[in-house]
């Protein structure tokens, strides 16, 4: 029987609204829709998910709604205890077989019913519960479910002032953190109470596989490797059998699985009567294993892996798959920098990523939602993502998504330094107060992801450590194994498990609190060699102000004023809800950023210019790491790549998936092979973080000013630049004084020998204490007409448009185009939100030079065929272009 997902048809109900017991729900009395106290419900999902789509709250990302939402501190557990309910029927259950009901994790705990049968699950929000329903079946007709779903034990109160974590009782339980509140996001007013992922029905034999273990060790510079498999057996049978464990590994070539390297069938396996084993195959060899690599260092190719049991005279009894990368990854505290430094297949990773929460702050997850979040980190030429100790242990599909993207991932517990053991008012660093609770989740969300590739380090908590008796437990178990024993029976025996994200090679390596900056900072800072004392930040972040259009969409009217800036921003209260942080810091002397292009005009004019802020933010950010690449830096993650509902701070693309200019700045420092202008001392720099040296290269260095003149160009030739190395290949002396030379752009581009573009980098530049008050004016008012041409292709609801964009005027007033953005929207909807998303552009927020084209690629998809896609080609200094994509 193929599993059955349970994703629609449930109904819910308040449990307090609810009479019935489990047992009536369950047998004779099913609940019905007709009845006032049933909705319709959403699993995987939560009570808010719920009330939401039955239109019963107003949406609490919305503007002030959430403020308007019962807080469980206020109005009790009670409110948001519900019943979730569901009916299924089964095809013929095989005499002699299982059949199972699987919980892929729950917020706080439950009880299960079914026809009249019932288990009370433990708590804990990560943990699976797999329940034997075999005797419980009503195999000809349908099966009855009901689920009551208690959120968690500790919800808290939230404080009048917010605060990180509420007043931090949600600690005393395993679950998430972030819904009592952060500086970054509102309180989640049900914790996320509910059945918050998949459930699923499957149907084996008498015995089942549990948990197979995957782990490859390497030999010979890694052009051999020893793929290890090791699964629990568990006959759930009175009778003894013989069963035998067949794998395969086929090697998935362009979709078609056409490679088989190994076929493994192992001798007769006796199992006594309801009992279990481990079986672990030989280690089976592979000669030239394709090698999976992080984003940038190559390609990710991955194996899929079959186990498949059978019993003796029953036939097969269960399956498994999985899709598994040859990988070895290696982590230490580098001698040279005393940071933490990621060695992948020998290679050493120069790490630039990002920090995460989770992709939606009411658990509305989805396999495509990961897919466009994971895949926009990889666009970005990131290499990392963190997932925090405040949220979610990930789930298989976001895992899938970086293995396929080539996404190195640092996997927290779920312990913050603010709500177990810092804080207003302080909390405890022994919370949870079940300590075998965290060890059963953790130990089960191990199990749950240990086989992806894409995971390379376990961490026991944000900014604090577990409890001394849990971290001592975590150290123990999640050792790596000694070279020559079998790594496939430990519990993870491959990766590195550090107790804390400030421990170990990270910030200051014991602890303190070094981590951050967190707000608007002057660009040339980050080249400073003191801007930064520790080699590896776990967290520094910025600004990141999405763009117009989301403001609209997720605020009422009243709230789309932007701050006004009457001694310095004053943000609207909506833009204070949603988090806001200033372009300007006046106490750290950082004049406004945004005011440095002028005045701003309303809100399209304050986002415009907030874009092209975030583009240079990120990327100086960046590029300043780069420069000091193993001098001084092994690594950076950015807090935050995204947020998990529509904030206003810290993010490269925003709640709706639109990106920022910081999307695209980023996505240009973190090129594997990038040209960049030291931003203090003007030298410009090519930073190789590939495997592979670069040989007679050149770099074109072109100043422009305001006028479209081209006072300076120098061209640098036969450069070389070893591998993993940042390279000083020459300098450009741009300013002598502010009064004579306010402003410039800056163009620079590094080519092979042959003339191919490798990477293309376009500045604009004042001095210190400059300003970009040139660009106003006639600069701004002057609309350059761009030329455009367009080939689309169409392919179901899939669109690939490319499009050449071109400055040609060759006019003696020809002048820089300066911020040129896309926007996809629908040309029919007569809504307030017309674009079309999420889109993926190789370029955006760039600017053109006189007589320069550009070649970007656009792709999105259409929900339906309804939608009459086009493209709007905006920016500073042009005029508006519509382009059809018909």
């Amino acid at each position: 029987m193929q599993p059955i997902i349970l994703n629609e048809g449930w109904v819910a109900a308040r449990a307090s609204d609810v009479e019935l017991s489990g047992r009536d729900l369950t047998t004779s009395q099913f609940p019905s829709l007709k009845s006032d106290s049933w909705i319709e419900a959403v699993v995987p999902g939560t009570v808010l998910t719920t009330l939401l789509k039955n239109d019963l709250i107003p949406d609490p990302f919305y503007g002030l709604n959430n403020l308007e939402v019962p807080d469980i501190g206020e109005v009790g557990r009670e409110y948001y205890t519900f019943w979730f309910c569901n009916k299924f029927k089964l095809p013929s259950v095989r005499k002699g077989g299982k059949v199972w009901l699987n919980f892929r994790a729950i917020n706080y705990q439950a009880e299960v019913f079914l026809n009249g049968f019932s288990k009370l699950l433990s708590k804990g929000m990560f943990l699976r519960h797999t329940i034997d329903i075999t005797d419980w079946l009503d195999n000809d007709g349908e099966n009855l479910l009901a689920v009551l779903v208690h959120p968690p034990d500790h919800p808290g109160r939230i404080p009048l002032e917010g605060g990180q974590g509420g007043d931090h009782d949600i600690a005393k339980d395993v679950a998430a953190q972030y819904v009592e509140g952060w500086d970054w996001i509102c309180p989640i007013r049900d914790r996320n109470t509910g059945i918050w992922d998949a459930v699923s029905i499957h149907q084996t034999g008498p015995v089942r596989l549990v948990d197979p273990h995957l782990v490859a060790t390497f030999y010979n510079s890694y052009t051999e490797a020893d793929l290890w498999a090791t699964t629990q057996l568990a006959n759930t049978s009175s009778d003894q059998v013989t069963v035998v464990v067949k794998l395969n590994v086929s090697l998935d070539d362009a979709g078609d699985f056409c490679i088989v390297d190994h076929v493994h069938t192992s001798q007769d396996i006796v199992l006594e009567g309801n009992s279990t084993i481990s079986y672990s195959l030989p280690s089976l060899p592979f000669k030239n294993p394709a090698l999976w690599w992080p984003n940038g260092m190559g390609d990710q190719p991955l194996y899929k892996v079959d186990i498949t049991l059978e019993v003796q005279g029953y036939g097969e009894t269960d399956t498994w798959s999985h899709l598994f990368g040859f990988r070895h990854i290696d982590s230490y505290i580098d001698p040279a920098t005393d940071g933490r430094k990621f060695v992948v297949n020998g290679e050493p990773i120069f790490i630039r990523g990002g920090n995460w929460i989770v992709s939606d702050g009411l658990l509305r997850l989805s396999k495509e939602r990961y897919e466009t979040d994971v895949g926009f980190h990889a666009d970005m030429n990131l290499n990392m993502i963190r997932i925090w100790g405040g949220a979610l242990a990930e789930r298989p599909e976001f895992y899938n998504a970086c293995d396929k993207c080539g996404i190195l991932v640092w996997q927290e517990f779920w312990i913050t330094g603010d709500c177990n053991g810092r804080g207003v008012e302080p909390s405890d660093p022994n919370w949870p107060l079940d300590h075998d609770l965290f060890l059963t989740c953790a130990y089960d969300t191990v199990k749950l992801l240990r086989n992806h590739a894409s995971l390379a380090l376990w961490c026991g908590g944000n900014e604090q450590h577990p409890a001394e008796d849990i971290n001592e437990a975590l150290e123990k178990n999640l050792r790596i194994v000694s070279q020559g024993e079998n790594p496939s029976l430990s519990l993870d025996g491959s990766r590195l498990y550090i107790q804390g994200s400030l421990w170990s090679g990270i910030a200051a390596g014991n602890g303190l609190f070094r981590d951050g900056p967190y707000e608007i900072q002057v660009p040339e800072k980050y080249f400073d060699k003191d801007y930064y004392a520790y080699a590896f930040n776990p967290e520094i972040g910025n600004v990141g102000v999405p763009k117009a259009e989301t403001i609209r969409a997720t605020f009422p009217p009243e709230a789309w004023d932007p701050p006004a800036t009457l001694n310095g921003e004053h943000p609207n209260l909506t833009w204070d809800y949603h988090k806001y942080i200033p372009y300007a810091n006046a106490q750290k002397l950082v004049p406004g950023q945004i005011e440095a292009f002028g005045e701003y005009n309303g809100l399209d004019d304050f986002c415009e210019k907030a874009q092209l802020v975030n583009y240079f933010q990120y990327r100086a950010l960046m590029e300043g790491w780069n420069s000091m690449m193993w001098t001084k830096y092994t690594g950076v993650l950015l807090w935050k790549t995204q947020n998990p509902w529509p904030g206003l701070r810290g993010q490269m693309y925003d709640f709706l998936l639109d990106q920022t200019g910081a999307f695209f700045g980023l996505r240009s420092a973190c090129e594997s092979v990038h040209v960049q202008l030291n931003l203090r001392t003007y030298n410009i720099e090519i930073v190789n973080t590939g495997r592979e040296s670069l040989s007679d290269h050149i770099v074109e260095a072109s100043v422009f000013d305001v006028n479209g003149e081209n006072p300076h160009t120098d061209t640098f030739k036969r450069l070389a630049v070893p591998a993993k190395t940042t390279t000083t290949v020459g300098n450009v002396p741009l300013f002598t004084s502010i009064d004579d030379h306010p402003m410039y752009f800056l163009l620079l581009k590094c080519l092979t020998s042959s003339g191919k573009l490798v990477s293309r980098n376009f500045y604009w530049l004042h001095p210190v204490g400059g300003s970009y008050s040139q660009l106003a004016g006639d600069f701004r008012t002057r609309k350059i007409p761009i030329k455009t041409s367009t080939t689309c292709s169409v392919n179901g609801d899939f669109y690939l448009v490319n499009i050449r964009v071109e400055n040609s005027e060759t006019k003696s007033d020809a002048a820089v185009a300066f911020g040129l953005y896309f926007t996809v929207i629908d040309a029919d909807s007569k809504a307030l939100e017309k674009r079309i998303l999420p889109v993926t552009y190789s370029d955006n927020w760039f600017s053109l030079v006189p007589n320069e084209a550009l070649d970007v690629q656009v792709s999105f998809k259409v929900q339906n065929r309804k939608v009459r896609p086009k493209l709007l080609l905006k920016g500073w200094n042009v005029a508006d272009t519509e382009i059809s994509c018909s």
